[in-house]
């Protein structure tokens, strides 16, 4: 803990870590990201966005790039046949940029997807009948013949409103195509023998528009980033918060993702001197669908038609806020709603049920008396003066990244709290321990040090404020890659014999 009195600001940043802990209920120490966090999105899991992650890249050489991750559909099995976990042709994938502080997206990247039904089919009889499967043999280049579906993306970026701004087109700087294959899931070893030389494919060199410096991306399944143990947390933390650190399994461990990666060189998301930016993805569907009858011997195959203007359903940004926050009734309305409009969620922060209900199930960790929390207020939605508060801020939830912050030699899990200042809440990387960091600071870690009152509380505010609170599942050090796209090869759904 000596690390907050030594170095100016430390606790401060811990404080956007405890922001969304800090308002929240039942599940407080349950989920550092939003597997199925509102009523709505679990109805929608395609576009249910599960983690968001944005970093200073730490592979070798890259330093001067900043990495752009966001997860969906949560929850994949390994194996989970016949058609996989493929991505939504009919909804828009967003990574947002606010690069002066005002809320509101000044870049956006858009990701939109099609699957193309190739129609294999074996002669059978003396007639050619299409096969039910997406494979009909070995995968191990972009689009072989045996691949029955093929899904590609392309990617567009915004300058300025997301729906009425500048828009161009992100190329393939081996070529200048605008159009991205997406690897098939890992159906398995015999079927892809060689995933990761596939995958490795997959990721391409891009020309951003406004960038002189071209970028790297990446879009396909990946081993699911977060780890925590749900079953037991869910269960009214029906385990010991003061630990062991490691004495959970971690529920997530055999689970997948897809994962959308994308690397952009930092002048090209900075505006001006102001080093600091936020950012946060989202997911929107067409307002109209109209399902197809499907009438006896009718010519379509088209399940549904869309239309309409887009509306959004899934937002992300710092992680917790939606899951953990945000009251039950008011999840749908924050995952379609932006930044800018924050102001309207407030009261969910000022006095939050968290540490109280700690309280409750652990009468020795005594929660916080100090109310209403106004330093999480500001903390929360402005960012913190002099470490990842833009230069004119605004109130607006997302995650804030200060890209002048030096990439670090060797990662601590525990961020900030743990020495490493290029770590949570400064961005958020793959192996960042947000929960602990968050559980840490809510329940009064700030008041405990010398510089409590910058804070608006002492010492006594927060009995337990010394205490090394956990969910008790660490970070595997093994289970993140130091290059480019960061997050683990999936599991195969069927393992070599």
């Amino acid at each position: 803990m000596n690390v907050y009195s030594k170095v100016p600001g430390i606790a401060a940043r811990l404080l956007l870590a405890s922001g969304a802990l800090a308002a929240a209920g039942l599940a407080g120490p349950a989920q550092a990201s939003s597997h199925r966090e509102a009523p709505f999105i679990t109805r929608q899991p395609k576009v249910d966005a599960t983690d968001f992650y944005m970093f200073r890249s730490f592979e070798a050489g890259r330093s001067a790039f900043v990495t752009l991750i966001a997860n969906y559909q949560p929850l994949q099995n390994a194996g989970d046949g016949p058609n996989y976990y493929m991505m939504d042709p009919d909804a828009l994938y967003e990574i947002h940029i606010d690069n002066n502080g005002d809320g509101k997206e000044d870049l956006t990247f858009q990701f939109r997807f099609t699957s193309t039904n190739k129609d294999t089919t074996l002669p059978v009889g003396g007639k050619n009948v299409s096969i039910p499967l997406i494979v009909s043999g070995g995968v191990s280049a972009v689009n072989p013949g045996t691949l029955n579906v093929r899904e590609t993306y392309t990617v567009k970026v915004v300058s300025g409103n997301r729906r009425s701004g500048a828009i161009s087109d992100v190329t393939n700087a081996a070529g200048g195509s605008t159009t991205f294959d997406k690897p098939v899931d890992y159906i398995g070893t015999k079927t892809l023998p060689g995933y990761a030389a596939y995958a490795a494919q997959h990721q391409y060199g891009v020309n951003i528009p406004g960038c002189a410096t071209p970028g790297r991306m990446f879009v396909g399944q990946r081993k699911d980033s977060f780890f925590i143990n749900v079953g037991e947390i869910f269960d009214l933390i029906n385990t010991n918060p003061l630990g062991p650190e490691n004495g959970e399994l971690d529920s997530l461990a055999a689970k997948m993702v897809t994962t959308i990666a994308l690397e952009v060189p930092i002048a090209c998301l900075t505006a001006g001197s102001d080093p600091v930016i936020g950012g946060w993805t989202t997911a929107s569907l067409r307002q109209g669908r109209v399902l197809n009858p499907f009438i006896p011997g009718g010519t379509t195959n088209i399940a549904s038609k869309e239309g309409g203007a887009w509306s959004q359903v899934s937002r992300l940004g710092m992680p917790l806020v939606n899951e953990v926050v945000i009251g039950l009734k008011d999840k749908d309305r924050f995952n379609a709603s932006k930044p800018e409009n924050d102001g309207q969620f407030a009261d969910y922060v000022t006095n939050p049920t968290f540490p109280a209900l700690i309280e409750t199930l652990f009468p020795s960790a005594k929660a916080p008396t100090k109310f209403p929390r106004a330093d999480l207020v500001a903390t929360f939605l402005t960012g913190i003066s002099g470490v990842n508060q833009p230069a004119v801020p605004k109130a607006a939830e997302m995650l804030r990244l200060n890209t002048s912050t030096a990439v670090s030699a060797t990662q601590n899990r525990l961020g900030v709290l743990g020495g490493d200042l290029a770590g949570f809440p400064n961005g958020r990387r793959p192996a960042d321990d947000v929960v602990d960091i968050a559980l840490r600071v809510v329940m009064g870690v700030l008041c405990t040090l010398n510089q409590a009152a910058t804070y608006g509380c002492v010492a006594g505010d927060a009995p337990a404020g010394a205490l090394a609170f956990t969910d008790g599942v660490a970070v595997n050090p093994l289970g993140f890659d130091a290059t480019f796209p960061y997050l683990k090869a999936p599991i195969p759904g069927a393992p070599a014999n």
